[in-house]
């Protein structure tokens, strides 16, 4: 997954107000965006990616016969792991 591209910008610390200036061609125009702070970001994407990672055993997994419920514990204490990792 590639990051998303990032911009410097300011954020007011009593409003909340973000402004991040460009310089201007003369063509613009004012439109609503969404904006995530970056740190939050991260951690979603840090969320994904491990979760993307423990889905990959899944798919790829073949236990031998008679080892199935012992792959099946083993891949439930990983996702505990991920899912733990991801809340905080």
């Amino acid at each position: 997954m590639n990051d998303a591209p990032r911009i410097k910008g300011w954020q007011c610390i009593g409003c909340g107000k973000v402004e991040a200036p460009q310089p201007c061609i003369g063509v613009c125009q004012d439109r609503p965006v969404e904006l995530v702070d970056a740190a939050n970001y991260d951690q979603a994407v840090e969320r994904m990616r491990a979760l993307e990672a423990l889905l990959g055993k899944v798919v790829r997994i073949t236990p031998r016969d008679g080892e199935w419920e012992r792959a099946y514990r083993m891949l439930q204490q990983q996702a505990r792991e991920a899912l733990g990792k991801a809340a905080r």
